[in-house]
């Protein structure tokens, strides 16, 4: 695991998100899912969604959203993140679902975050909301998938 130091020189664009083992991500656009997706014979068909209204968002019980975090991240070669959520969500009985950020990678990170409580969960544009832990990978290829981003 990279340690604060490293981070900064490393993600520079998130220097002041920078914690003693990771980097805080905050929550940019919310989006709920509209439409059917699937995924067959590695054929991806996202589903459609429908952009909620900032600044406050509102998650409505046992219901799943797509959010951005607010900058793209470049993960340098070498290096891997993996996400996980920040404790005041889970307290709440909110969960953020993330997946590996290869090396290479370069983009706008997509969670989908899962309201498991029974009330409504308010959430602000900006406010924290999962942290990526960055490792040092030897050996390893690239990221040049279909979610790429140029830059």
């Amino acid at each position: 695991m990279i340690g604060e130091n490293e981070l900064k020189k490393l993600f520079p664009d998130f220097e002041e998100l920078v914690q003693p083992s990771g980097i805080d991500l905050r929550i940019d656009e919310v989006f709920i899912q509209r439409g059917p997706g699937s995924l067959i014979d590695n054929e991806k068909e996202l589903p459609e969604i429908e952009k909620l209204e900032p600044p406050i968002y509102v998650l409505k019980p046992k219901t799943s959203y797509l959010v951005t975090v607010d900058r793209k991240i470049k993960i340098p070669k070498g290096y891997s993140m993996l996400y996980v959520p920040r404790s005041t969500l889970l307290r709440s009985f909110v969960s953020v679902h993330t997946a590996v950020g290869d090396p290479g990678f370069y983009g706008t990170l997509q969670f989908m975050v899962y309201n498991y409580g029974d009330f409504d969960y308010k959430v602000k544009k900006g406010e924290r909301i999962a942290q990526g832990v960055v490792f040092d990978v030897s050996g390893s290829g690239e990221y040049n998938g279909s979610y790429q981003e140029s830059e």
